[in-house]
């Protein structure tokens, strides 16, 4: 018979709300043993430290403080972190891998709406849809205007993935599907021979880039990433290339970025540095420029498809089956 491991929720009461009705709630019971309080967003009260003592399953999402050496000291019998939510850096560090506990993380199910958002717009992207709606009101019955934003074919185009992430792996596997346009991928850590058996082509950045109708940008945003795009970059793409940044602000220059908008590169914009921009940015006033409120990645009902995951974590660490996306120490040093 499975256990029912000790489980305490650490997350934003707002993202619990979020995230669990009743049939993730019913679930939850189901597979763990609960206790009060059920869910927390701080570690430090003496009731909360009185469930830590006993927790041996931390379920966590956005809104978890970091667990630090004190709150790992303060939960002896902890064994598992297992995250309702994308990445895991901001509240796993360097003790937790110390303590050899394990980590999962629900980031495959964010990364389908960030996908679906990435296919959208580089669909959009071939035909210029969103550039010529924006021309549609400032030029009205005068239809010369379609000739301003390049090549308008959906076909024989092709797509620069940056990064071969769940989410760069996600839109080739949409693209592939579709059959529409050739697919490099750019990503250094990543083996060619896997590249090429998801029916894409390896390639550099500086090989990439002047073959690019669309560059889509799906790398984390560390140390070595920052700024991965710049003038030289954006100089390297060829007339009419869209720019679509769903993944960090800060892998692009945003300075860069402002100049190349205005001397005319188009872009597709759910991600910036700053964020949100400043109210002086020229990117607003761009015809040139979509930009949307950091909406690609799951929001409302949506993030139900991460607590889905996540309890299936919960449910196979009960059973004492191996997890199906853990994160190790390795692992985290390349990932969001």
């Amino acid at each position: 018979m499975t256990r029912r491991p000790e489980t305490l929720l650490v997350m934003a009461h707002d993202t619990m709300r979020l995230q669990f009705g009743e049939a993730e709630l019913a679930r939850l019971r189901a597979t763990a043993r609960l206790g009060e309080p059920v869910c927390t967003d701080e570690l430090l009260s003496a009731p909360v430290r009185a469930r830590l003592a006993e927790a041996e399953v931390l379920l966590t999402s956005w809104g978890c403080p970091p667990l630090d050496d004190a709150v790992l000291r303060a939960a002896p019998n902890l064994r598992a972190v297992l995250h309702a939510a994308g990445s895991v850096r901001d509240h796993v560090g360097a003790a937790v891998f110390d303590r050899g506990l394990l980590v999962t993380t629900a980031a495959g199910a964010n990364a389908e709406p960030v996908a679906q958002y990435t296919l959208g717009a580089v669909l959009w992207a071939f035909k210029k849809v969103p550039f010529l709606a924006a021309d549609a009101r400032a030029y009205r019955d005068d239809w010369r205007y379609r000739e301003r934003h390049g090549e308008l074919s959906g076909r024989n185009r092709t797509v620069v993935l940056v990064g071969f992430s769940r989410v760069g792996r996600r839109v080739t596997e949409l693209l592939r599907q579709l059959d529409l346009a050739r697919v490099l991928v750019v990503d250094p850590v990543v083996a060619p021979a896997r590249i090429r058996a998801a029916g894409a082509e390896p390639a550099t950045l500086a090989e990439a880039l002047p073959r690019a109708d669309v560059l889509s940008l799906h790398a984390p945003s560390l140390p070595q990433t920052r700024h991965l795009i710049g003038a030289a970059e954006l100089a390297a793409l060829p007339p009419g290339a869209v720019l679509i940044n769903t993944a960090r602000g800060a892998l692009v220059d945003t300075a860069a970025l402002e100049r190349a908008c205005a001397g005319g590169l188009h872009a597709v914009l759910d991600v910036t540095e700053p964020e949100p921009l400043p109210a002086g940015s020229p990117l607003y006033d761009l015809p040139n420029v979509v930009l949307t409120p950091h909406v690609a990645g799951s929001l409302g009902s949506e993030t139900r498809r991460m607590t889905a995951e996540a309890l299936d974590e919960l449910e196979r660490y009960a059973a004492g089956t191996p997890p199906r996306a853990p994160v190790t120490r390795q692992a985290l040093a390349v990932q969001a």
